[in-house]
């Protein structure tokens, strides 16, 4: 199933940025697929899609950096850039798999322009 998984996801990819909507995801994901971020701002299949689509999907530029594929779980890192908005995004997206269908999803997202600054976050902790 490990290169079945991946060959969902770049499919996916591929026609998401294609034709710009986010919808033509929903019959990959489960019903009850589940969404986790940082932020935990979208949770639920229909929150996650509702979330994403106000995002220019068709107008943007992906890099797939890395993708890798174990077991049930396939993980893509990628550079995303809109056209003219600067450096763009770091995006770390992991994907699990169950019965054909992705039933959990975890992001994570960086402006690349912060990467630097991000890198010493402990140092802006005061000392005991």
């Amino acid at each position: 199933m490990t290169m079945e998984n991946k060959d969902i996801v770049e499919r996916a990819l591929a026609k998401l940025i294609e034709t710009g909507d986010i919808d033509t995801l929903e019959p990959l994901l489960r019903a009850d697929f589940v969404h986790h971020r940082p932020d935990s701002t979208s949770r639920t299949r229909a929150e996650w899609l509702a979330a994403a689509r106000p995002v220019p999907m068709a107008d943007m530029q992906v890099e797939i950096r890395h993708m890798l594929a174990a077991g049930d779980h396939v993980v893509m890192y990628s550079k995303r850039r809109l056209p003219g908005a600067g450096p763009g995004i770091a995006v770390v997206d992991i994907w699990r798999f169950e019965d054909g269908l992705i039933a959990e999803g975890w992001e994570i997202i960086e402006p690349v322009a912060q990467a630097a600054a991000n890198f010493g976050w402990w140092k802006s902790r005061a000392s005991p």
